[in-house]
């Protein structure tokens, strides 16, 4: 805290924190949560946007020797209630805008004998007491209690509680589920500490930046920028809600310095009216982990001043573990340059070795950009395993290294690049073909807004390519022959789509397209001539 006492750290629509501030609610709060018989190894859990509240207890549970665990906002009841159980938390924050879903939640944990926990409402400023009665009356909720009087019964002078081992549990962050069910990730004190110094590098940070929250705090804790951007004694722009125009607003009046999140974040930002897209008077680092956005998107935000980092991570990592940063003085051209920044990258400073690996063999593939094999880490920035589920982890971990299940190449400079996963891969006729390139092409499409392409079975060649297309909203009628059309003029045969369905695409919580669904619809489609 020396030297940044009186230093912005939070800035919420009309609040405003300095770390003095900040630091002693945060120890008041760790007060109150021991106060409420909170101990070392216990499990809180929130269920809340990107607000101070959820800031503060990225650090007041450690604080007190708990494990934090934030929950997706998306999830619905039955989800939610499913979570919970698992997670046998001691006390469950909950903001007043998911107070109905977690009534729901409520009632449903009350059926199966799950235990009782204590909950605790976050409203905003000068709102009147929300909860409902029925939750009030559930057995299953302890007690019910109010934020700001739960930070009011703290004391300032509590002593923070440090782990014993530096492989002790601080967290645990929910997968996505985008193939299957999701599981609860275990994170360490240790690889915190050090992803988030690994943050600092990679996303060229510098003493006090301004920080907006647009990456959902429930996803790898917010990429550990909780604690990256309090390490640099930085601001934080907290976001109820994430719009374009919000983003921008922030950008100009509170001079963000960076930001991150899924690659949705730009187009939002590339759909905004031109008249409120203005030229930026500073430096502004996105990072962004997923598919990168078709070029043109790029482009244009590229225009306006921002600078666009590609990273790719998952959260057994942490989130992202690598990025792809670009030289300039090696382009040769709009194209070439695109294809570079959607490589996966190199791995950042203190992950000790990511590796393409034969799975079979175990042994390092030719770095020739064209060998594939599966990306794999080894690391003391990965998690410590899945909570209750140590059969997974074993899987996980089998041969020393972290399996992503992720197909990959590596070139001769090191830089990696992800072709597909395990799963997801076609084989047409004898040739691998990866779903990722054929979805990058379909981007490209003028009237597409979303493609996801599988693999479905063909007496002949073993499986062909299918692709799910979403259209634009503005597009003109497009027909699947077009899109082949389309396709064959840009992609080897074996990757031309067999058949072509347009429509939504099935999402999880998280925006991630699942995959699995579409692959149980294929098997009903017939094939086109």
């Amino acid at each position: 805290m020396e030297g940044i006492e009186d230093q912005l750290s939070i800035v919420y629509g009309t609040k405003r924190y300095s770390w003095k501030e900040t630091h002693e609610r945060c120890v008041k709060l760790a007060s109150a949560l021991s106060q409420l018989g909170i101990t070392p190894g216990n499990i809180v859990a929130a269920v809340a946007p990107n607000i101070p509240a959820l800031y503060e207890l990225h650090f007041g549970v450690p604080m007190a020797g708990a494990i934090h665990c934030a929950l997706n906002t998306g999830l619905n009841a039955a989800t939610l209630a499913s979570k919970l159980d698992q997670l046998e938390a001691k006390v469950v924050f909950v903001d007043y805008q998911y107070i109905e879903v977690v009534e729901q939640a409520i009632g449903m944990l009350s059926q199966i004998n799950s235990k009782p926990f204590l909950l605790v409402l976050i409203q905003e400023s000068n709102m009147d007491s929300i909860l409902s009665v029925n939750i009030k009356e559930q057995d299953h909720v302890a007690n019910c209690l109010e934020y700001e009087s739960l930070i009011a019964m703290g004391k300032s002078d509590f002593k923070t509680l440090y782990p014993k081992d530096e492989r002790d549990p601080i967290s645990i962050n929910y997968t996505s589920g985008s193939t299957g069910m999701p599981k609860g990730v275990v994170y360490s004190h240790r690889a915190v500490y050090l992803n988030s110094l690994a943050m600092i590098f990679r996303s060229e940070m510098r003493q006090m930046p301004v920080f907006l929250w647009t990456v959902d705090m429930f996803r790898c804790n917010g990429w550990c920028f909780p604690w990256v951007v309090a390490a640099l004694g930085g601001t934080n722009i907290c976001l109820r809600n994430v719009s374009a125009q919000a983003i921008l607003d922030a950008v100009f009046h509170h001079n963000v310095t960076h930001f991150c999140g899924a690659p949705v974040i730009l187009n939002k930002i590339a759909e905004t009216p031109t008249t409120d897209q203005r030229p930026l008077s500073h430096k502004v680092n996105i990072t962004i982990a997923g598919t990168l956005p078709p070029r043109e998107i790029q482009q244009r935000l590229e225009a306006l001043g921002f600078v666009i980092t590609h990273g790719y991570g998952m959260s057994e990592a942490l989130g992202p573990v690598m990025v792809k940063p670009w030289n300039q003085d090696n382009s040769t051209g709009l194209d070439e340059e695109y294809n570079i920044k959607a490589r996966q990258g190199i791995h950042n400073l203190l992950v000790e070795c990511v590796d393409v690996k034969d799975p079979i063999t175990m042994k390092s593939v030719p770095p020739d950009g064209k060998t594939i094999g599966e990306v794999m880490f080894r690391s003391n920035t990965m998690m410590l395993g899945y909570m209750k589920n140590s059969q997974a982890t074993q899987e996980a971990f089998k041969g020393g290294w972290y399996r992503t299940r992720d197909v990959g190449v590596r070139y001769p400079n090191g830089c990696i690049e992800m072709k597909d996963r395990w799963d997801d891969i076609i084989i047409c006729g004898g040739e691998i073909v990866s779903t990722l390139e054929i979805e990058a092409t379909l981007a490209k499409h003028p009237m597409v807004l979303e493609a996801a392409v599988v693999g479905k079975f063909h007496h002949l060649l073993g499986e062909t390519p299918c692709a799910f297309i979403k259209l634009k909203q503005e597009s003109n009628y497009v027909s699947a022959e077009e899109i082949i059309k389309f396709c064959q003029c840009n992609l080897p045969q074996s990757m031309v789509p067999h058949n072509v369905i347009f429509g939504d695409l099935p999402v999880n919580s998280t925006g991630k397209i699942q995959k699995f669904v579409l692959k149980g619809k294929v098997k009903d489609i017939g094939s086109l001539p």
